[in-house]
């Protein structure tokens, strides 16, 4: 007689339940990070497309095409400046940073690239950091034309003449005395303090102008004459009031908030004048022909 058996098969007693979902963690865990990893060659392929960048000459922007300033005339625009350590450098339309950067380099100044491109931006973020000079300059992805740049000292700048006079009124409410220097194109009738060549290429400085129009109670020598002026940009004409006298003023000036302008008296004495202006008030010295020098003061009527 045949008899049946049940055979039992029992897990170890040191297998448990927990020690099998240990190991399907850690291959879940593999699978995930395998996933994770096929991602990865795509992530990495498109930062480095992104630091690949390189800008090609001509290439269209927001409102002009990108040319590049010639180094040597980057190191001429910021010595026409007469820029200093003490200067806040920013470039409108900075393109590859090159202006921001040899400013902070060549001439240890802080400066700011205002460009509306952002690979431009990276790009010249990255050419800072690689020149050593990224605590000095940086650059934003702005557009110039809604861009509060009123703390600089130097302002520089290669566009077209149309957005030269399109920016014209901004520039010209700057602090008296900010230099600007633009590569190729003017102001139209606001001239240059001064243009420069290099090979054909040209270069352009002006020194934003007090305002001075307007008159003036001006006191010296114990004596108060009312003088009239009238101004176009930097340039100042006008007259002085003594008696019945109206006489014109000579070789009147304006740089920056530096005045200059003289008058012949009733005895045919010349007076030269010299000073500065601030806001409401003028000050400085008065020289004549025969030598005597005194002090000046002005005051806005």
């Amino acid at each position: 007689m045949l008899r049946r058996f049940r055979l039992r098969v029992r897990a170890p007693a040191f297998i448990s339940s927990r020690s099998i979902a240990v190991p399907l963690l850690v291959l879940i865990g593999a699978l995930v990070a395998l996933r994770l990893a096929a991602f990865a060659p795509d992530a990495a392929a498109q930062a480095a497309k992104k630091e690949e960048f390189t800008p090609q000459v001509g290439q269209a922007g927001k409102d002009v095409i990108w040319v590049p300033t010639p180094e040597e005339l980057v190191e001429r625009m910021l010595r026409m400046a007469q820029a200093t350590p003490n200067d806040f450098v920013i470039d409108l339309g900075s393109g590859d940073g090159r202006i921001a950067i040899t400013a902070a380099k060549l001439i240890g100044a802080r400066a700011m690239g205002i460009e509306y491109n952002p690979d431009m931006v990276d790009l010249s973020n990255r050419k800072a950091r690689e020149a050593g000079v990224d605590s000095r300059v940086k650059f934003v992805k702005a557009d110039i034309f809604e861009s509060d740049f009123g703390q600089a000292s130097v302002i520089t700048m290669y566009l077209l003449p149309g957005l030269n006079l399109r920016l014209r009124p901004k520039l010209l409410d700057m602090k008296p005395g900010t230099r600007i220097v633009s590569h190729q194109f003017n102001m139209d009738d606001w001239e240059p303090d001064e243009r420069d060549s290099l090979e054909g290429r040209q270069a352009y400085l002006w020194i934003v102008p007090a305002k001075v129009q307007g008159g003036w109670n001006l006191a010296t020598g114990g004596q108060t004459y009312e003088i009239s002026l009238t101004q176009r940009h930097q340039k100042v004409e006008g007259h002085v009031k003594f008696g019945r006298i109206e006489a014109g003023l000579r070789d009147a000036r304006l740089r920056g908030d530096e005045i200059r302008f003289a008058w012949v008296d009733n005895a045919g004495v010349r007076h030269d004048f010299s000073g500065r202006v601030s806001g409401t008030t003028m000050e400085g010295v008065v020289r004549t022909d025969g030598g005597r020098e005194g002090r000046w003061s002005a005051a806005r009527r």
